[in-house]
Formats: structure tokens, C-alpha cells, sequence
């Protein structure tokens, strides 16, 4: 599927520039295995870059201004690179004049350049199409004038031109779109951006994800609830406990301590951080013992915790979810992502793939009268140079 994107992307630069491009950039979506919504709750996440991608090509123009074509979208806009950044309308465009700011900003000189991207990356399924478009326009920029730049500061380029656009994400999407690597799940501090690979040797089972096709409009006014909820239950913690400074300092017998002392709803939710916290921990042992079993049933009670403490789910995420508890091909299932709508991510035993589709496309269709879709998927390297 990649190589198919990567000749017609190449080839539609040529269609579009008269020449063959200089520099061809991959850029991945990801995934997280584990470690929902405690990036910004001082735990870690267990993200890995995956074989969906975006194909940039670029060329230097020896001009000031660049020439941007999504050939996706069929739309193409041009920047002078010596006026005043601002943001459009053209809501898609505003990613990449993000990276150029940021990189200017950042005191990084470069001239015009001709770029085409096309992408295989679902959008708006939470693979982060967004964070590889930023990785790979910032890649494309640093190889065509031979920029400095380390990794992680792509990353967090990245995470700033996403903020300049309006949208307030963690470190998590860039990071890990950059610092991929095939077969390996990436264990990272969001805090720090301490990181350490694991292995991503899944056996017998593959990785699928199922697409609900929804998502609810909660999302934003319930995360920033979330937010205030985990600030109240941490400072009583805090209160009681003053050696402790974040949640991961906490253990849960600690916590059940004060039950008495916090609101059922804060309870449930600090509950659910601590629990995350050391679900992570788990599943990156178990990855490294190869027990792909304890990985699954981790991936369940992480959704119970979602689900029931959090209250970040649905009744599509739900449904998903309790019936792949009762399928014998499914060992592991969970909602992905935010919540509220989105992807569940499934290992499911191989060979049996097409069975399961069949098996929750039609019970899916039947319950909620919506497609769901599927995209099966593979770890795979981050951002990086093909040419």
C-alpha cells in the first residue's frame, strides 16, 4: 500500500514541478497501547509509530515563497516566507504555516521550496494524521537545506505549531511519530521525554483497529472536566500525603486511604490515574516476557477503568468492547485515544481476522445502524528520509 502512495506522490510531483523531487519524506500516524489520559497526569504512555503514513516530496524553488499541493484534497496554496505568518480559513493549511513559523521563530533559515504530500492515514480516526503531517513537512524542511535538527525537537516543533493552530495537544503524537521504530512500543515521560523502547512481538495475534465512525461532541468541555477533577483529587493526596509530588508517587492502597476524604466522582477518577499509572508498568513487563495474554486482559480492564472511572467512553466504545470480551479470537480490547467516539484497538488471533470483521461489522450495523471500519496495522519506523 505504501509503495503504491510513494510512486504516486513522487509521480504527481513530477506532473505538477517538471522534475523529479530532491527529498522524499515518510511520516507516520500512531497508536497507544496503553496509558490514556495521563500523559497530562504525570504517568507515561505506550505509544508506537505504525505503517500508515504521509508521503511528502519536496524540491528547493531558489525563490521566497513555497508552493504547498495536498493532492489528497485536490487544493494547493502558496507562502511568502518573508510576510507576517497568519492564520487562514483553509483550516488544513494552517498546520504547515505553523511549522514555518515555528521554525522561524526558532531563528532556522531556509528559502522556498515545491512540495506535494498524499497520505493513507484515516483522518479524524485518531492515528494522528495531524502530528505526521507536522514531523514530516518539519524532516522535509531540515534534509532540503540541511538544518540541525534533533528528533525531539522536531517533536516539540511540531507540538507548537499544533498549539499555534488552536488545538491544545500533549507531546505524545509528535513524539512518537518521530522516534518510531519498527517492532517496538515506545515507553515515554511526557514530562521529561524520557524514553525506552520495548518489544512489540504480539505472537500469534494481530493488530486491529475497529473505527465506530462516531464521535460525540463531549469531548472537549468533559477533558478540560478531567483535568479538574485529577488537580482537586492530587492536591488532597498531596494534603495527606506531603511526600508525595504526582500520582505516580501514589500507590492504591494509599489512596483508598483518603476514599473517605474525596468526592465519589474525584475518587473514581484518581482511582483510574493510579491504576493506568501501573497498567502501563505492566504491560511493558509483559511484552518483554512475551505473555501477550496478560497484555490483552491489561487492555480490558483499562477500558473498565475508561469506561466506568473516567467516564470517557460510549455506547458504541462499550459495545465494542463487551463483545469482544465474550469472542474467542479476541484476547485484548480497549477504546483508543480522547473518547467519546473513535477507535478500539484489537489484538486479535491471526487467521481469524476476516471472521471478527464479519462477525462485528454486521452485529455493529445491526445495533447502531453505522459502518464500522477497519484498519489493521503494523509498527512501524518513524519519520524518516526515503530519498
Amino acid at each position: 500500500m505504501n509503495d503504491i502512495l510513494i510512486q504516486n506522490t513522487t509521480a504527481f510531483f513530477e506532473k505538477s514541478f517538471g522534475a523529479a523531487p530532491q527529498k522524499v519524506v515518510l511520516s507516520p500516524g500512531r497508536i497507544n497501547i496503553i496509558g490514556e489520559h495521563i500523559d497530562y497526569n504525570d504517568g507515561y504512555v505506550l505509544p508506537a509509530a505504525i505503517d500508515k503514513i504521509i508521503c511528502f516530496a519536496f524540491e528547493k524553488n531558489n525563490t521566497n515563497s513555497s508552493k504547498i499541493i495536498a493532492i489528497d484534497l485536490n487544493e494547493a496554496f502558496e507562502i511568502d516566507l518573508k510576510a507576517e505568518i497568519l492564520l487562514s480559513d483553509n483550516v488544513w493549511t494552517n498546520y504547515i504555516r505553523g511549522v514555518i513559523k515555528q521554525l522561524q521563530d526558532n531563528g532556522f533559515v531556509f528559502e522556498g521550496f515545491n512540495c506535494v504530500f498524499s497520505s493513507n492515514i484515516p483522518v479524524g480516526s485518531g492515528l494522528s494524521s495531524s502530528a505526521a503531517l507536522e514531523c514530516g513537512m518539519i524532516f522535509g524542511i531540515a534534509s532540503l537545506f540541511d538544518l540541525e535538527i534533533k528528533k525531539a525537537d522536531i517533536a516539540l516543533l511540531g507540538q507548537k505549531a499544533e498549539h499555534w493552530v488552536g488545538i491544545n495537544c500533549g507531546i505524545m503524537d509528535q513524539f512518537s511519530s518521530v522516534h518510531g521504530l519498527e517492532n517496538k512500543v515506545i515507553k515515554l515521560d511526557c514530562n521529561t521525554l524520557d524514553f525506552e523502547y520495548h518489544n512489540a512481538d504480539f505472537k500469534d495475534y494481530a493488530l486491529v483497529l475497529f473505527d465506530s465512525n462516531v464521535k460525540h461532541s463531549l469531548f472537549t468541555s468533559e477533558y478540560n472536566t478531567r483535568r479538574q477533577e485529577c488537580e482537586q483529587g492530587l492536591a488532597i493526596i498531596k494534603h495527606h500525603f506531603p511526600q508525595i509530588k504526582s500520582f505516580r508517587d501514589c500507590s492504591e492502597e494509599q489512596l483508598l486511604t483518603l476514599q473517605h476524604q474525596m468526592s465519589p466522582t474525584i475518587f473514581k477518577r484518581v482511582h483510574f490515574v493510579i491504576k493506568e499509572i501501573d497498567r502501563v508498568e505492566k504491560a511493558c513487563e509483559a511484552l518483554d516476557q512475551g505473555n501477550i495474554t496478560l497484555l490483552g486482559q491489561l487492555l480490558f480492564e483499562a477500558h473498565y477503568g475508561l469506561s466506568q472511572e473516567y467516564e470517557v467512553s460510549c455506547k458504541e466504545l462499550d459495545m465494542l468492547v463487551n463483545t469482544a470480551k465474550t469472542d474467542d479470537f479476541i484476547i485484548g480490547s480497549r477504546l483508543m485515544g480522547g473518547g467519546f467516539g473513535g477507535c478500539t484497538i484489537n489484538f486479535i488471533k491471526k487467521g481469524h481476522e476476516n471472521e471478527v470483521k464479519n462477525k462485528f461489522s454486521n452485529l455493529y450495523l445491526n445495533t447502531f445502524g453505522i459502518e464500522l471500519k477497519f484498519y489493521d496495522v503494523t509498527i512501524s519506523n518513524g519519520t524518516r528520509l526515503l530519498l
